[in-house]
């Protein structure tokens, strides 16, 4: 099992735009079948370094890697790097 961790900081002005990437990238899973498992959090503190983060689970790297290359993927993905300032990731096995 591959643990896939991204954190986003969005530009300011852009929460609504934010809003709706999030909902989008909820809405892949039970919809790209290599997602196990997915959750989504939006800082609550204000003032975080991040302004929300992507926790999910695949079988292996391959299920990862289809999944980033799945057109549903690709096309949520298009809207974030429209409004992101930055975006750090870690995948990593589970044991």
């Amino acid at each position: 099992m591959i643990k896939h961790v991204v954190m986003w900081k969005f530009r300011q002005g852009t929460e609504e735009e934010m809003g709706e990437f999030l909902s989008r990238l909820g809405g892949l899973y039970g919809v790209i079948p290599q997602i196990k498992a997915q959750e989504i959090g939006v800082d609550c503190a204000g003032g975080g370094n991040y302004s929300a983060v992507l926790t999910s689970v695949f079988e292996s790297i391959e299920d990862l890697n289809a999944y980033k290359s799945d057109p549903r993927h690709v096309e949520v993905s298009a809207l974030c790097k429209a409004i992101r300032e930055d975006r750090v990731a870690v995948d990593y096995p589970l044991d």
